[in-house]
């Protein structure tokens, strides 16, 4: 057995709960690998797969707890702390609350196998109020499905693992920075990526006090709300006299919006 292979063997369990914990607190370490890997020697019979299923359910279930407490503690206000920490700020909370809209609680099902939602739908579930006996049932559920799934491919493709083990072995420490650089390159993306939206934001957006300022002037532009429904639950405040739309339905109402007017769109 090599040494790389003994020691994911001998600290597998505790690598499996550290890395979907760090995952589901909202650090971008994906655990998918891990837990294929750790099915891989599930099926060798260095594992045990019933433990690192309650290994991964166990971490999931902890941190996402703490996401739904602080959602019904803090509402709105931790899921903008969330995206403004977020490697993908313009899906974070919309595709979030689209998802949740339409699916309801079964929507966490689906939750881990979507990336930027596994870390948004505990506390968002908490801001709609959800019941923790649902929350609790619904997630634990995904959780399952999700882990059982991982570790199932390394459990069926057990083989190819070894392989790819063996390969990582005769790298020697090489292995450590194939795995540290292609992580760093992937957080990089994500990165570039926000730096991106941030700045086309940046280019077209308006302050509220600039917004101000067009009134007192005798300025009329047209507002709308392009809010989610969720949103808009959780936060009836709006600016008077906007007009409510989905962002969905832009495109088609833009023509029955004044051509001779400033339009100012405003969401989370």
């Amino acid at each position: 057995m090599s040494k790389l292979v003994a020691y994911v063997a001998q600290y597998g369990v505790l690598l499996v709960f550290a890395n979907v914990l760090v995952e589901q607190i909202g650090i971008p370490i994906p655990a998918l690998p891990t837990l294929i890997v750790a099915g891989a020697l599930a099926r060798d019979g260095r594992l045990s797969f019933a433990l690192l299923l309650a290994a991964a359910l166990a971490a999931s279930l902890g941190a996402d707890l703490v996401w739904y407490a602080l959602g019904r503690r803090y509402g709105n206000r931790v899921l903008k702390t969330l995206c403004r920490v977020s490697l993908s700020p313009d899906s974070c909370v919309r595709q979030t609350e689209g998802i949740f809209d339409r699916w309801g609680m079964s929507s966490l099902v689906a939750s881990k196998f979507i990336t930027g939602f596994s870390t948004v739908a505990p506390p968002l579930a908490g801001a709609m109020g959800a019941k923790l006996p649902a929350f609790l049932f619904y997630d634990a559920l995904g959780t399952i499905l999700w882990a059982g799934g991982g570790l199932m491919l390394g459990f069926v493709f057990h083989k190819a693992i070894d392989d790819v083990l063996s390969f990582l072995e005769g790298l020697g420490t090489g292995a450590i920075y194939l795995v540290a650089t292609g992580l760093a390159l992937f957080v990089l993306f994500k990165w570039g990526q926000r730096r991106r939206f941030y700045k086309a934001l940046r280019m077209a957006r308006i302050s509220a006090e600039d917004l101000r300022g067009l009134f007192d002037k005798g300025e009329k532009p047209v507002i709308v709300d392009v809010r989610g429904a969720g949103e808009r639950l959780r936060d009836p405040r709006r600016i008077p006299g906007a007009t409510t739309m989905e962002l969905s339905e832009l495109d088609q109402r833009l023509a029955s919006l004044p051509p001779d007017r400033d339009i100012v769109l405003y969401c989370t």
